[in-house]
């Protein structure tokens, strides 16, 4: 990613300005913003429209928050707004899912990455979207100083909340960055629309792990597919997915649907070590996709997740961010493997932006996905069930 060493204070002053102009409008939801037991929740509901499916856009790797200090970072932040205006207003769709590396919070320096955080999900919830999001492993990582600050320039002068703020002066500049627990504490608190949650307690540091489902307007008891979120770690800890996790997939999917009668669908950000044995040198059928531009940059260890999916009848794809040079899907024994496509204009690489999306159908079922592009191309269709 290119870096800017010339600060442009004014437009700095603006973007901030800006996002902090994001944040008055607050909406307090009907649930503790607490870490949710597992045990005594019941599933969350999407419902579908009546007579028509169920639509889902994935943004991915947006790095809101990239080189926050200089003039090219925000601008990053205003062109990935666009994108994932054009791609709503294309596929007005019932839901989106932010599949992590929202911002870029090794980037950030100051403590409230929550402005930054607030800015992202700005186009779905001003056009009344709901939306759930998971991390990935820049959105809590540790401020990194750059370099050219402590050349002849020096450090530039970097804006802060004010003392009289919800942060104070002192505590808002001391380049800690925001926790896990804290974005998505100040990211339930403050939208009605966010179904993301916290928890459960025993799968801490892991933050983003829940269930949804989507249900139709007829029947309402009987869920069309269930929507899995998993932390895959990064930043503050390891990129893994722990085995006290997969165990909880496991004994969450044997309680709500112990008969694997009901689709499930999985979203994580940093691809597992199970897309390297799929990962295509040309992407050729039965694999779909348009860009394959990097090697898998996986996990660094395997604790079961996928040993436990591949058994589950109903788990019938998982998807992911993180590579932005991929943009695949390809089948692992009978479920399917898939990247997102690189929404944001921040993290590295110029290829052209977009999102994946997926289309549930009712009668006859089905999922399908596919890629729409910034400029409304669509391309990579693709039938996962």
């Amino acid at each position: 990613m290119g870096r800017r060493s010339i600060v442009n204070l004014t437009f700095f002053s603006f973007t901030v300005t800006y996002l902090a102009l994001q944040l008055q409008p607050i909406y307090t939801i009907g649930f503790d913003p607490q870490i949710i037991q597992e045990s005594t929740t019941p599933v969350p509901s999407l419902q579908a429209r009546p007579g028509a499916p169920f639509r889902i856009a994935l943004f991915a790797d947006l790095h809101f928050g990239e080189n926050a200090w200089s003039d090219w970072g925000p601008r990053q932040d205003f062109n990935s707004i666009r994108v994932m205006s054009s791609v709503l207003d294309a596929e007005t769709p019932d839901f989106v899912v932010y599949l992590g590396d929202v911002i870029t919070a090794n980037n950030i320096p100051i403590e409230n990455a929550t402005l930054y955080w607030d800015q992202a999900i700005s186009p779905t919830r001003s056009r009344g979207i709901p939306w759930a999001s998971v991390f990935g492993n820049h959105d809590d990582a540790p401020f990194v100083w750059p370099l050219e600050w402590f050349c002849a320039s020096g450090i530039p002068q970097l804006w802060c909340p004010l003392a009289n703020s919800s942060d104070s002066g002192e505590a808002a500049c001391s380049f800690k960055g925001t926790s896990r627990l804290g974005l998505m504490k100040k990211e339930v608190e403050r939208n009605v629309l966010s179904y993301s949650r916290s928890g459960p307690n025993d799968l801490w540091p892991s933050v983003s792990n829940y269930v949804l489902q989507v249900v139709s307007s007829d029947n309402p008891e009987s869920p069309l597919v269930y929507l899995y979120f998993l932390d895959s770690g990064g930043g503050s800890y390891p990129e893994v997915i722990s085995t006290a996790q997969a165990e909880w997939f496991k004994r969450k999917a044997e309680e709500i649907n112990p008969d694997s009668r009901v689709p499930e669908l999985i979203f994580w950000h940093i691809p597992s070590k199970a897309y390297k044995s799929v990962a295509p040198f040309f992407i050729y059928k039965p694999c779909v996709g348009s860009i394959n531009k990097e090697w898998v940059a996986a996990q660094e260890t395997e604790s079961g997740i996928m040993n436990i999916l591949v058994k589950r009848p109903s788990v019938k794809a998982v998807f992911v961010g993180h590579n932005h040079g991929l943009d695949w899907c390809c089948p692992y024994g009978k479920l399917w493997l898939c990247f997102a496509r690189h929404t944001g204009y921040g993290g590295y690489g110029n290829w052209e932006r977009g999102a994946r999306i997926l289309e549930i159908t009712k009668e006859p079922f089905s999922i399908k996905s596919w890629i729409r592009m910034e400029d409304g191309k669509v391309h990579s269709e693709v039938t996962l069930s």
